[in-house]
């Protein structure tokens, strides 16, 4: 009977090891500190140290992709041993959407008199949470920064990536001093100077977007992407001061979390139209 037992317990744990992994999340230190995470549907990044500068930015990366593998450690070696261009290819998906300084597809920074206030830097360090083949939780920290109107602030931004979903997660703790609330709003850059929106939705504490790659610098894009950012118990939903970010915000004191998920999607894959993507963000 113990022989049968011990058996049974190697058997779990031969499956545990062999199960197909779903989600990913790491440092990329060969590619300018890079922190890129994944799940069987989406794939994203954001900004290291190395990269300050080029941009200096919390932005969220989109990297569009068909369901099913995961593709960024294949498309960052592709990157190191072909070249430096290889993720802005079709490879089954790719980085054609355009970050800048911005939010990007789904960060968030405090909003003050109308204004977005970005961090200093990019994340400056990071650690896994928790890890497994269907989930994984990681931590950025972006250290203290001061805003134009001398409050001081620093993040921890923890983000938990699951399988089978087009979103992820999110919970921003900040902390500062110099005022006893904070407004931090969670969004994406609508590219309004490159006109790539074709359909917006806005709705309390859910904003989205329909629209054309925009970073097209590589090869022609004839996909559509699908942005959404949902946090249900916003204060508020908003266009930016100067219209190039749809958000929804917050008010916090120092250390309390902001709750939210950004997604995205690819028309190449499942989601094949605007009013698809929207329902998609709705039933968050």
């Amino acid at each position: 009977m113990k022989r049968i037992f011990i058996v049974l317990l190697a058997l779990a744990a031969l499956c545990a090891c062999s199960q197909e992994k779903k989600v990913m999340a790491r440092f990329v230190p060969e590619r300018s500190d890079d922190f890129v995470f994944e799940n069987n549907l989406i794939a994203g990044r954001f900004y290291g140290k190395a990269l300050e500068g080029n941009p200096t930015s919390p932005g969220l990366d989109i990297w569009v992709k068909l369901p099913g593998k995961l593709v960024a450690d294949e498309w960052y070696k592709g990157f190191e041993t072909q070249s430096d261009e290889y993720y802005h290819h079709d490879h089954g998906g790719k980085d054609c959407y355009k970050v800048a300084v911005s939010l990007g597809g789904g960060a968030s920074a405090p909003l003050i008199d109308g204004k977005l206030c970005y961090p200093a830097t990019n994340y400056r360090s990071w650690e896994i949470v928790e890890e497994s083949p269907e989930k994984v939780v990681f931590t950025l920290h972006y250290p203290q920064w001061q805003t134009p109107d001398s409050v001081m602030v620093a993040l921890d931004k923890t983000v938990t990536v699951v399988p089978d979903t087009y979103f992820c997660a999110v919970e921003d703790v900040y902390t500062f001093e110099g005022t006893d609330t904070l407004a931090i709003a969670a969004g994406m850059n609508i590219h309004a100077a490159l006109e790539t929106v074709e359909k917006q939705l806005v709705q309390p504490g859910r904003v989205a977007i329909w629209e054309h790659a925009s970073d097209q610098t590589f090869e022609p894009e004839d996909g559509m992407l699908g942005v959404g950012v949902v946090m249900p118990e916003a204060d508020g939903t908003s266009l930016s001061e100067d219209g190039s970010h749809l958000l929804v915000w917050k008010y916090v004191t120092s250390g309390q979390p902001v709750r939210y998920s950004f997604g995205s999607c690819w028309s190449k894959g499942d989601i094949k139209t605007a009013q698809d993507w929207f329902e998609t963000v709705v039933s968050q």
